[in-house]
Order: structure tokens, then C-alpha cells, then sequence
């Protein structure tokens, strides 16, 4: 999580191997939203390799 928005950290990021590229919100709602997003995704839905 970051907060910048510019292109060019975007293109960086994933030129340099990220999964995504999130940027964190403002408002504290939002980022709590964005933090449970991340989590229910890598702990429930995503397959990850046992070891």
C-alpha cells in the first residue's frame, strides 16, 4: 500500500515483480474496506502454494 497515484509508481511496481498496486484512501472507512478486501482475498480466496 502506498499513497502515491502517479503512473510511473504504478509501472515500477509491477516492473519489478508486485502482485498489485493498491493506493491507501483517506478516510479511515475506506482504508479499514481496502485492509479487509486485502485480507479476505489472500486468506480465503486465493490458492498460495503450501510451501
Amino acid at each position: 500500500m502506498t499513497t502515491s497515484t502517479a503512473p510511473q509508481d504504478v509501472e515500477k511496481a509491477y516492473a519489478l515483480n508486485a502482485n498489485c498496486y493498491i493506493a491507501k484512501p483517506i478516510e479511515l472507512d475506506d482504508f479499514i474496506d481496502i485492509v479487509q478486501s486485502i485480507e479476505d482475498f489472500w486468506l480465503t480466496r486465493a490458492t498460495l502454494p503450501t510451501e
